[in-house]
């Protein structure tokens, strides 16, 4: 009952907020929860993170040009949590190759789930339902809406190296492989 109150008032204020919506635990550190944009990067205290790994990250433009073209073609599902240490180390670095491949950011779906306990590594929209999200950041590759692959938490060998094996139809297991459901 106590999650489907909470599911119902955190689906209409982010249906009456819009995205990016800015949720604080009882200690007021702040996170972001729900579909949000690349801007919600732009203020504190997350562009202090983002920036860093953005910047600090040196794209293999090399690795770009195997998987350019058909990139161009997917969607892409990125769950993340604005208060994992591995999404902000992961994300900056995703989001970077992805401009560097000039991939349509409208084709970006970017989903923050929660981190407190009774709605650990969920959305108020739900996005994460069926998709098996055990860790973040997750990643979907998918085309024509169907997932093709995905990179979780941190990628086998690079970010570019992973990509490239998932969109040129090569063999790939992501690390914690999990069972689709």
């Amino acid at each position: 009952m106590k999650t489907s109150v909470f599911l119902f008032f955190t689906v209409l204020a982010t249906g009456l907020f819009g995205q990016n919506q800015e949720v604080f635990l009882k200690d007021g550190r702040p996170f972001l929860l729900g579909k949000i944009t690349l801007e919600a990067f732009e203020k504190e205290p997350y562009r202090n993170w983002y920036q860093k790994s953005y910047l600090d990250y040196g794209v293999d433009e090399t690795l770009i040009r195997l998987f350019k073209l058909k990139l161009a073609d997917c969607r892409i599902q990125l769950f993340l949590g604005t208060w994992c240490g591995d999404s902000k180390r992961e994300v900056p670095r995703f989001i970077k190759i992805l401009r560097e491949a000039d991939f349509p950011l409208e084709n970006l779906e970017i989903i923050a789930l929660d981190r407190r306990k009774e709605w650990y590594k969920k959305s108020p929209g739900g996005e994460e339902k069926g998709k098996n999200i055990k860790k973040v950041p997750t990643m979907l590759f998918l085309k024509n809406g169907t997932e093709i692959n995905r990179i979780v938490e941190s990628p086998v060998e690079s970010l570019e190296e992973d990509m490239a094996l998932i969109l040129n139809g090569d063999k790939y297991v992501p690390n914690y492989a999990v069972k689709k459901q």
